[in-house]
C-alpha cells in the first residue's frame, strides 16, 4: 500500500515537471494572465481599419502599420505568418502577419501588441490592425510611437523602391515637342563599396550623404532648399559614372540624366527641372564639353539658373551631380560655393585603387606580383581604372596572367615619359633621315632641317620635364573639397 502511494506521488511529480517544462503550459499561463488584465481594463485598444467609414477611401495609416508590423523580428514568433515573394525582386521574401494573429513590440520601455483582425462588416470584407497599450503608458508613448511607425515605414518603402533611370527625349530643335522624361529600370550593379577610390574620400562622401538625409529641419531653419550639389572631375575612365550609380543606390533615389544636347533652349531646361521629382539625383555629364562647344540654345545663364535658380527650388531632397574631365577652363561662376557644395577629384589609378580592383575583379587580397606592381606605380606609371578593369575581366580565369598583363600595360602605356621619349625619338630619326636624303640640297633646306632638329630637342626637353611633373602629380589620391572656393589652387596636378 505504501509502495503504491509512493509510486503515485512520483508519477504526479513527473507529470507536473513535464507540464512546467512545456512551452504550451507557459503560453496558456500567459494567455490566462492577459485575459485577467483585460477584464480589469488594464489596456487601451486602438483600431486602424484598412478603409474609412464609407469604405471608399484607403486608410494610409493602415499601410504604414502593415509595413511596420511586417518588419518586426517578433513576427517570426507568431503561430502563423505568410511568406510573399516580391514581384520586382524575386529573391526578396517578405513576412506578413496572418489573420487573427498577434505580434509584440517594445517602444520607450513599454510593451505593446498588434493584432491583425479580418472580418465581414456590412457585407464588406474588412481588415483591421488593433493596437493594445497599457493605459498607464498611452499618454507617454502613443503619439511618439505613431511617429516612429511613420518614419520606419517610409525608410522601408525607400529601400524597397525600384530605382529608375530617366532620360530626356527630344532632338534639341524648336520644331519638336516640349521636353519630356522617359524611364527604364535602373539595374547598374555598382555601389559605393565596389568603386575603386581612396577610402578616406569614400568615407567622407558617405558621411556627407548621411548628414544630408537627416538635415531637412536644419535646411528649413536656414531658409535654404534641401539639396546638395557635387562636381566630379577627372580623366575619362576613372569611375565618375559608376560613382553616380553607387550614390543613387546608396540614397535609393531615382536618376534624371540630363542630355543638354537635346535641350533646345533655357525654357525647355526649366521645364525638365520642374518635371523631376523629389528624392532624386539629377545628373549632367561632360558639362565642360558642353560649355566649350555651345552646340545648343542653352546659355551659360541657363545652366547657372538650372544649378541654383528659382526653378531649382521647386522640389526638395535632391542631389545634383555635374561631371567634367577638367575644370581648368570653366567659368568660375559655375564653381562657386552654393552652386557646387563638394568637389571630388577622380585621378588615374594608383596602387591603392589597383588593390581594390584586384579584389573586386579577381578576388585577390594579396599576390606575389603585388610588390612589382606597386614599384611600377611608384615610378609614375598609371592607367585608368576602366583600362585595368578591362584587362582583369579578359584574364579573370588566371589571376597571375591578369596581373602580368597589367604590369606589361603599365610599362608600355602607363609611363607618359617613356611614350613621349619614344615619339620624340621617332621625330628625331625622321629629321636625321630627311637630312641624309637631302644630300646636295641648298643650305637653306639644310638650315631648316637643322633648326627643326634643334627645336625638336628643346621641345623634347621641355615636354620631358612637364611630363615628369605630371607623372609625380598623378600619384596623389582623389580629393574631396567641401564648400571649396573657386580661387583655391588645385593641388592634384
Amino acid at each position: 500500500m505504501i509502495l503504491s502511494s509512493s509510486l503515485i506521488i512520483v508519477l504526479v511529480i513527473i507529470i507536473v515537471c513535464a507540464i512546467l517544462r512545456s512551452t504550451s503550459f507557459w503560453f496558456l499561463l500567459k494567455t490566462w494572465w492577459r485575459t485577467i488584465e483585460d477584464r480589469f481594463h488594464v489596456y487601451q485598444f486602438y483600431k486602424v481599419p484598412e478603409y474609412n467609414e464609407s469604405y471608399h477611401q484607403e486608410n494610409q495609416l493602415y499601410q504604414k502599420v502593415s509595413t511596420y508590423v511586417s518588419s518586426l523580428s517578433s513576427i517570426e514568433d507568431s503561430d502563423f505568418a505568410n511568406l510573399f515573394s516580391s514581384c520586382e525582386k524575386s529573391n526578396e521574401i517578405s513576412v506578413q502577419l496572418d489573420s487573427n494573429q498577434t505580434v509584440y513590440d517594445t517602444f520607450l520601455g513599454a510593451r505593446v501588441s498588434w493584432k491583425n483582425e479580418e472580418k465581414c462588416e456590412k457585407n464588406s470584407f474588412c481588415r483591421t490592425f488593433v493596437l493594445k497599450i497599457k493605459k498607464r503608458d498611452k499618454r507617454r508613448i502613443l503619439r511618439p510611437y505613431l511617429q516612429h511607425i511613420h518614419s520606419v515605414s517610409d525608410e522601408i518603402d525607400v529601400r524597397r523602391k525600384e530605382i529608375k533611370l530617366y532620360t530626356n527625349s527630344g532632338t534639341g530643335t524648336r520644331t519638336t515637342d516640349r521636353q519630356t522624361w522617359r524611364s527604364v529600370g535602373f539595374t547598374h550593379p555598382s555601389t559605393l563599396d565596389t568603386i575603386a577610390m581612396d577610402s578616406d574620400v569614400k568615407n567622407k562622401v558617405k558621411s556627407d550623404l548621411e548628414s544630408f538625409l537627416k538635415s531637412k529641419q536644419y535646411y528649413h531653419r536656414l531658409g535654404r532648399v534641401w539639396k546638395r550639389s557635387y562636381l566630379l572631375y577627372g580623366p575619362s575612365g576613372t569611375g565618375k559614372s559608376s560613382f553616380v550609380a553607387g550614390l543613387a543606390k546608396f540614397l535609393c533615389y531615382d536618376i534624371y540624366d540630363v542630355d543638354l544636347s537635346k535641350v533646345s533652349d533655357n525654357s525647355d531646361l526649366k521645364l525638365l527641372l520642374l518635371q523631376t521629382s523629389s528624392r532624386s539625383v539629377i545628373v549632367v555629364e561632360d558639362l565642360d564639353k558642353f560649355l566649350n562647344e555651345k552646340s545648343t540654345g542653352v546659355s551659360l545663364s541657363g545652366v547657372l539658373n538650372f544649378m541654383d535658380g528659382i526653378f531649382s527650388c521647386c522640389g526638395e531632397e535632391r542631389v545634383m551631380v555635374f561631371t567634367m574631365n577638367s575644370k581648368d577652363h570653366i567659368d568660375h561662376s559655375i564653381l562657386r560655393p552654393g552652386r557646387i557644395d563638394a568637389q571630388i577629384y577622380f585621378p588615374l589609378c594608383d596602387f591603392t585603387a589597383f588593390k581594390t580592383l584586384a579584389n573586386n575583379y579577381l578576388g585577390l587580397k594579396d599576390h606575389k606580383l603585388f610588390p612589382q606592381v606597386e614599384e611600377i606605380f611608384q615610378h609614375g606609371a598609371t592607367l585608368s581604372p576602366a583600362e585595368i578593369g578591362e584587362i582583369m575581366i579578359v584574364n579573370r580565369s588566371s589571376p597571375s596572367r591578369a596581373l602580368k598583363t597589367v604590369i606589361t600595360a603599365l610599362q608600355t602605356n602607363g609611363d607618359p615619359t617613356r611614350n613621349a621619349a619614344g615619339k620624340m625619338s621617332r621625330r628625331l630619326s625622321e629629321s636625321e633621315s630627311s637630312k641624309e636624303r637631302s644630300g646636295d640640297e641648298s643650305v637653306d633646306n639644310s638650315g631648316v632641317i637643322c633648326r627643326e632638329s634643334v627645336h625638336t630637342v628643346r621641345e623634347f626637353r621641355k615636354l620631358y620635364g612637364l611630363l615628369r611633373m605630371k607623372s609625380s602629380g598623378r600619384k596623389t589620391s582623389g580629393g574631396f573639397d567641401l564648400n571649396s572656393s573657386v580661387e583655391k589652387t588645385e593641388k592634384e596636378g
